[in-house]
């Protein structure tokens, strides 16, 4: 497939698109603000709006008991009311909403509430809602083997335990929504957002008004990375709810600061284990315990905390496994999807067991990893119980170690580290096994809409969202190739709740995998009358035509440019609209007995990573990167290889300098960028290579035999850490160092001190 611009990249750099807050200014347009609470817990005693009511500028104000319909909107459990009225449960919950005239006084409003509390303690801390047994949602088990056993009586064994951080999604557009009212007493809501079908529902349900009376509409985000899954959705139901009592145009779009305070991060962890090895280095038996923190209410937790577990192994066999995924509740904002979904901090836990086993061993880390991956072996099946085939990861791991040269690097740092004893290098090869689908069963559907017009043109509309990651190029790509019809000549829509129904969220790495097969469906099918209606006409045979950019030829030398065929096919009165549809194949999961088979396929991919640290400071600088990536037959190699780029890096800002901070009163301290650390261009590093695994195609039937590739290449970044806890290692004394993530410059002091004390 050719590697086409991206269908937005010209209105990006010139600033020509257009985003939610970029919209023609309504006649009448107002503001939301919405006033928060000032504890982490304690019940309300009162609420004193008069100032805000009678602050310049404001329209309306509301409290939870102005709400026609439902509060709660919990995207999958209760919790989530819209406005709370008895009770807070984190800094920040919304308590009223104002709406003014203009930005600035609706927010001046909101600070002149009288609000009263009765504080009650608040859990901030993991370990005392381990203590105290403080869940949002029960635990849940994996196991296969026994490991308990094969741990008592085993040769070769350690324990270890480490906290993962959260991550903020920093998208350049925050959450932002539009509503204004039409004709028929409905709303249509413009809005930021991943999930279109989610946020019509809840906003239905808020006013409590049907569903097909709500049209909800997203063109493009300036990012989500998952924070715009479901806690988008808030902003839409403020600025519908406002906008019908109202009968005006609303925008509800949050501050940066109010967006970081009352939105969810990637969910924090703590992960213990114990493991037992041969002194080949081969794993007999593990035992894991992950604990989420999950904030005050559930959201998406269940699934997060599953997809963790799922991917506790990555890529390594684990005969003998018992996984334990707690969910812990905090008086904190509650935590929500961030790419990877959980599957990063159960990676990660794996990959700091190999590390471990290794400086055990006295091995290389690659030789440990290598020992371990799923094969002949050591086994194929995964612990809850799914065959893993067609499996890249050792290949891409031999190309890998060859292209990038580690052994011979390798050697080189460890000579480098005795001659030096203020900066210290390590490097770190690691891959990846994500798996590519929904974990809950019904999500894993998409649809789509094809329209052929009489000059030719084709109109396209998907369930899929743009949020800057190709994927209305790629779907186009998808469809111009089955039909023939150029790119140039194919219009992506925004994506409208009222024209691609009960479309499922743009998340789990399968926005093309099931947009993009629904697209190709029906340009399938409307290829198919096309063909019938010309066999019709022309007395010819579906084997004598050829279609392509130019329209369709005829075997004989008679050809019809589009225009001609569509206006054709338009008199015979032949249907030029096609629908499409597509689910996911044999994919079910028991969580009962914790089996089956959650994903259609894995997705593999590998990088080699070089760090330097300074053990002064505890700083570090990333030198080099090699990435070897499988995406099956690519439908975008640029876009692909900008997708492995870009999450590479907001991996890296993950586990090393993306570090979230509360006080001891709940309230975030990293609430912008001046305290809040993400990647900038000096922390990429100097020598970047990224290649595409050839002659892999996807041996599962997808679109065009592509592989996701949106989530996959964040966990990739695993490798910086390791090499920066090797680094740390070639300093120690004989203890191996306990890093924590993010591996900020105050994190490496620590393990330096720690690995270094005798």
């Amino acid at each position: 497939m050719p590697e086409l611009t991206h269908e937005s990249a010209v209105k990006h750099v010139t600033g020509a698109a257009v985003y939610v807050d970029d919209l023609p200014q309504a006649v009448e347009q107002n503001y939301v603000a919405i006033g928060g609470s000032e504890i982490a817990h304690g019940s309300i005693t009162n609420i004193d709006l008069t100032e805000v009511a009678a602050s310049d500028g404001v329209v309306d104000v509301i409290v939870a008991s102005d709400i026609p319909g439902h509060v709660d909107i919990g995207p999958v459990f209760s919790g989530d009311p819209l406005l709370t009225s008895d009770k807070v449960e984190f800094v920040g919950q919304a308590i009223f909403a104002v709406l003014a005239i203009t930005q600035g006084q609706a927010r001046r409003a909101v600070s002149k509430a009288q609000i009263q509390y009765t504080p009650q303690n608040a859990v901030l801390d993991v370990l005392v809602a381990q203590k105290e047994n403080i869940t949002v949602r029960p635990p849940h088990t994996m196991q296969r083997g026994d490991a308990a056993a094969t741990l008592k009586n085993a040769e070769h064994k350690l324990s270890g335990q480490f906290f993962v951080g959260g991550q903020e999604h920093f998208y350049l557009e925050g959450q932002v929504a539009r509503a204004e009212m039409d004709e028929d007493g409905g709303v249509i809501v413009r809005s930021s957002n991943q999930n279109p079908t989610e946020a019509q529902k809840l906003v239905a349900e808020v006013l409590g008004i049907a569903m097909h009376a709500v049209v909800v509409e997203t063109r493009r985000m300036g990012g989500g990375f998952g924070g715009k899954e479901t806690q988008a959705n808030a902003c839409c139901c403020f600025a519908a709810l406002f906008a019908v009592r109202n009968r005006c145009a609303v925008v509800c779009r949050l501050s940066r600061r109010d967006d970081m305070t009352t939105t969810g991060k990637r969910h924090p962890f703590f992960n213990t284990y114990d493991v037992c090895f041969s002194k080949e280095g081969a794993i007999e038996g593990i035992q894991y315990e992950l604990n989420s923190v999950c904030g005050a209410s559930p959201d998406l937790s269940d699934a997060i905390v599953d997809r963790a577990m799922f991917h506790s192994d990555n890529a390594y066999y684990l005969p003998n496994v018992h996984i334990t995924g707690n969910r812990y509740k905090t008086h904190t904002v509650s935590h929500t999807a961030f790419r990877g979904f959980g599957g990063p901090q159960g990676m990660l836990a794996i990959e700091a067991v190999i590390d471990e086993i290794a400086f055990a061993l006295k091995m290389d880390p690659l030789d440990v990893r290598k020992r371990n991956f799923y094969g002949e072996q050591t086994g194929h099946v995964t612990p809850y119980y799914q065959q893993v085939t067609h499996f890249t990861v050792p290949r891409i791991v031999d190309e890998l170690e060859r292209s990038s040269d580690y052994r011979n690097r390798r050697e080189a740092i460890e000579l480098f580290n005795k001659k030096n004893t203020t900066l210290k290098k390590g490097i770190a090869l690691t891959p990846v096994k994500f798996g590519i689908s929904f974990t809950a069963t019904h999500l894993n559907q998409g649809g789509a809409v094809l329209h052929l017009y009489t000059d030719g043109t084709i109109h396209l509309n998907h369930g899929g969202t743009e949020m800057g990651q190709g994927l209305f190029t790629k779907v186009a790509q998808i469809v111009s190739a089955e039909l023939g019809i150029p790119v140039s000549d194919i219009k992506n829509s925004a994506t409208r709740t009222d024209k691609v129904p009960n479309t499922s969220p743009t998340a789990a790495s399968s926005g093309t995998d099931i947009n993009g097969m629904a697209a190709y469906n029906a340009a399938s099918t409307l290829k198919q009358r096309l063909v019938d209606h010309l066999c019709e006409v022309k007395q010819c045979d579906a084997s004598q035509l050829g279609f392509g950019p130019d329209g369709v030829s005829i075997e004989g030398g008679e050809s019809l440019s589009w225009a001609q065929l569509a206006t054709s096919a338009y008199f015979a009165r032949v249907s030029l609209s096609a629908q499409g549809f597509y689910k996911t194949p044999e994919i079910y999961y028991d969580r009962e007995n914790a089996r089956g088979r959650p994903f259609l396929y894995y997705a593999n991919g590998a990088a080699v990573s070089e760090v330097v640290i300074d053990t002064l400071t505890g700083e570090y600088k990333l030198l080099v990167v090699d990435i070897l990536h499988d995406v099956g037959n690519s439908i975008n190699p640029a876009i692909d290889i900008g997708q492995i780029e870009g999450g590479f890096i907001q991996g890296v800002g993950w586990l090393t300098s993306e570090e979230l901070k509360w006080d001891n009163n709940g309230r975030l301290l990293t609430d912008g960028p001046a305290t809040y650390k993400i990647p900038a261009i000096g922390d990429a590093p100097a020598k970047f290579n990224v290649s595409l695994l050839s002659d892999s195609p996807n041996a599962e039937n997808t679109v065009m035999r592509s592989k996701a590739v949106g989530e996959p290449p964040l966990m990739l970044a695993m490798s910086v850490w390791s090499a920066i806890r090797q680094a740390i290692a070639s300093c120690s004394v004989g203890s191996f160092p306990c890093l924590n993530a993010p591996a900020t410059p105050e994190e490496i002091l620590r393990c330096l001190q720690e690995v270094a004390e005798p």
